[in-house]
Order: structure tokens, then sequence, then C-alpha cells
């Protein structure tokens, strides 16, 4: 009977343990502009440019200049990141402040 009722709660587990990152998974991300109060569909970032679950380090994701750029306007840009679709809100990357590169340091637990 033990071994019963511990095969059916490994069981009910199963699931749940399954969904969740592992050490070295990448974690889906995807990115959106705006410019000109004009906004692009998300579009999904190459594994290369994600970030790996529980792996320090850099990345550096290129970019495109948007349509019609003038520099008048700011160019924003924002993030969805894992499969829970968790929102970074919108970085100006253009007409900032100041002249350094925008940094996003994200810790995956």
């Amino acid at each position: 009977m033990a071994s019963q009722l511990l095969l059916i709660s490994l069981l009910l587990w199963l699931p749940l343990i399954s969904v969740a990152y592992r050490p070295g998974d990448l974690v889906p991300m995807s990115k959106m502009g705006q410019y000109h109060s004009s906004r692009t569909a998300w579009h999904d970032v190459i594994g290369k440019h994600c970030p790996i679950f529980a792996v320090n380090r850099e990345v550096l994701i290129p970019i495109a200049k948007p349509t019609g750029y003038t520099g008048a306007d700011p160019y924003k840009i924002s993030f969805q990141v894992g499969k829970e679709k968790f929102l970074v809100p919108w970085l100006f990357l253009i007409n900032r402040k100041s002249s350094e590169v925008p940094m996003i340091d994200v810790h995956l637990r």
C-alpha cells in the first residue's frame, strides 16, 4: 500500500517537475519596438541571444534601426521573458539623456 501511495504521489508531481526550467535550459524571449507611436509585433529572439537558466552570462541582442528613423522621437523596446511571458517595461534606446548603452540585469532562479 505504501509503495502504491508513493508511486501515485510521484506521478502527481511529475508534470510539475517537467515544466520547470533546468540549469542550462534556454529561456525563450520575445521583443517589441516602438517608434513614432507605432509598435512592431512581438518577435522571437534567436536562441544564442536568449538567457540561459542558472548560467551567468551576457548576451548582445541585435536591434534593427526603425523604419523612417530621424532621431526626433525616442525609440523604445520591451521584452517578454520565459514561458510565463514575464514583461520587461519599455526601455529607451534612442533619445535618452545618458550616452551609456542600456543594460538589463536579469536573475532567473
